[in-house]
């Protein structure tokens, strides 16, 4: 975004980027922040995805599997984590990967946060019919 950018299309271009890759999680974040905190929201959708996410240096399903390793490394981040693996199975990784991608994470952030790292993906996992993982088909690639 050029320095010239409205704070509404700002916005407006985080939230198209964010409506990419998980399409309900938006409405969801502003209406639980819009009666303590509506700045928060915004900041997050027009900062976090209009700024951040959508450079093009990574890719989404690059961003994910940082983001997930992230949360699992700071701990507590369970509901943020949970809306990640969503998004991360929506951009692309398998859930496998996402399994590995936890998996490594205990060698640097410890089997607690791990396991709950892990627990979360399961949760997403069975919401999604993905269980149990190592059973499913792999996803179709283009010739």
């Amino acid at each position: 975004m050029s320095e010239s950018t409205t704070r509404e299309e700002r916005f407006a271009q985080g939230f198209e980027v964010l409506r990419g890759v998980n399409d309900e999680v938006g409405e969801w974040v502003l209406e639980g922040l819009s009666d303590v905190s509506p700045e928060l929201g915004h900041q997050m959708i027009a900062w976090g995805f209009g700024e951040i996410y959508s450079r093009p240096q990574l890719q989404p399903r690059d961003r994910q599997l940082v983001t997930l390793g992230m949360l699992t490394a700071l701990g507590g981040c369970e509901p943020q984590l949970e809306v990640h693996v969503h998004t991360a199975l929506n951009v692309g990784l398998t859930a496998e990967q996402i399994v590995e991608a936890l998996l490594q994470s205990a060698g640097y952030c410890g089997f607690p946060r791990a396991l709950n790292a892990t627990a979360v993906a399961k949760k997403v996992f069975a919401e999604r019919g993905l269980l149990p993982v190592g059973q499913q088909p792999p996803p179709a690639t283009s010739a």
